[in-house]
């Protein structure tokens, strides 16, 4: 037996409570996971309170992030006692995820856990952190540097944005954070921000083309906001958008990239190759610190990940939340 966060849904609409399962009730995979961690994302407190289609079959358990240890495999490729870890894949939205204690998985998407890190930090980290690289690693096959610049970071206060500012900031760059919370400037300023500014001034219609501000940007934010980092990018700049929390609308018009040449780098981190998520995460152990995750971490047991993920919803929380599954 173990226990799982479980979403259900009837006539009377979605339900969500802690049961404990027996290990029959686990889906199809050749690896099953011991978990010792997971987190709680953006899409998995949507998915949580109902508030975005992003279960895709019912009954579920959501986290689209886990690691642990292999307690029995099927496969070559992992061995009982080996130290593993999980980003996306659907996870948490078509198969079972990662917020119980057990979870059964395809080996393809796993990959070994990497050295630098324990499960709680590379957790700490999650699917976060590794989309915040996979920009910075976007931002870089198309040739920033930070002598050409500022780079803007919105949701700066957000999983992606915290580790963004503080990856970009590791690599030199001068970082502009782009946040609704101006009270909390100064934990942007302790991750590597040169530059805050209320995310007010991106959020609202814009014109086609502003001033040029920076030389790329890191948007998880879409909509309105992301047509107007596009529009005040210079001449040549990136712009790596990975994600929509103001929409998934882009009100924006072509003078961006046929009268400066700007490039917009969509990054997908659910369906990466395996390759690019093991350079990312080992990139992520050259540039990330063990001070750096605990600022911008804190862990909660199991019980506290409904409530916490309406706290995150509507932006009352902070950076990254480890779910501790094995205490």
């Amino acid at each position: 037996m173990f226990n799982a966060l479980l979403i259900e849904k009837d006539d009377d609409g979605q339900h969500v409570a802690i049961q404990s399962l027996s290990d029959d009730r686990l889906p199809e995979g050749d690896v099953t996971v011991s978990v010792d961690c997971s987190t709680l994302n953006y899409k998995d407190a949507l998915a949580i309170t109902g508030k975005g289609p992003v279960v895709k079959q019912f009954p579920m358990v959501p986290g689209i992030d886990l690691a642990g240890t292999v307690e029995h495999s099927d496969t070559d490729a992992f061995k009982p006692g080996d130290a593993v870890l999980l980003n996306g894949w659907g996870v948490g939205e078509k198969h079972w995820g990662g917020l119980a204690e057990k979870a059964r998985l395809k080996s393809d998407w796993l990959i070994p856990l990497p050295d630098a890190f324990s499960a709680r930090q590379a957790m700490a980290i999650g699917t976060a952190g590794y989309t915040a690289m996979l920009c910075v690693m976007a931002l870089e096959r198309h040739g920033l540097t930070p002598d050409q610049g500022d780079i803007l970071v919105t949701g700066a206060n957000g999983g992606v944005g915290s580790y963004a500012i503080a990856l970009l900031a590791r690599l030199g760059f001068k970082v502009v954070a782009s946040t609704g919370r101006p009270q909390e400037a100064d934990y942007l300023r302790d991750l590597g921000a040169t530059t805050i500014i209320d995310r007010q001034e991106l959020s609202e219609p814009g014109k086609p083309l502003a001033s040029p501000c920076w030389a790329g940007a890191v948007d998880s934010v879409g909509s309105h906001t992301l047509a107007n980092v596009l529009a005040a990018t210079q001449y040549g700049g990136t712009v790596a958008a990975c994600g929509l929390a103001q929409g998934m609308d882009l009100p924006a018009t072509v003078a961006p990239f046929i009268l400066r040449g700007v490039t917009l780098a969509g990054v997908d981190s659910v369906m990466r190759p395996k390759a690019d998520r093991i350079e990312a995460w080992r990139r992520l152990g050259e540039l990330v610190s063990a001070k750096e995750i605990d600022a911008i971490t804190r862990a909660i047991p199991l019980e506290d990940a409904v409530e916490t993920a309406e706290q995150l919803l509507i932006g009352e929380v902070r950076g990254r939340v480890v779910v501790t599954l094995r205490r």
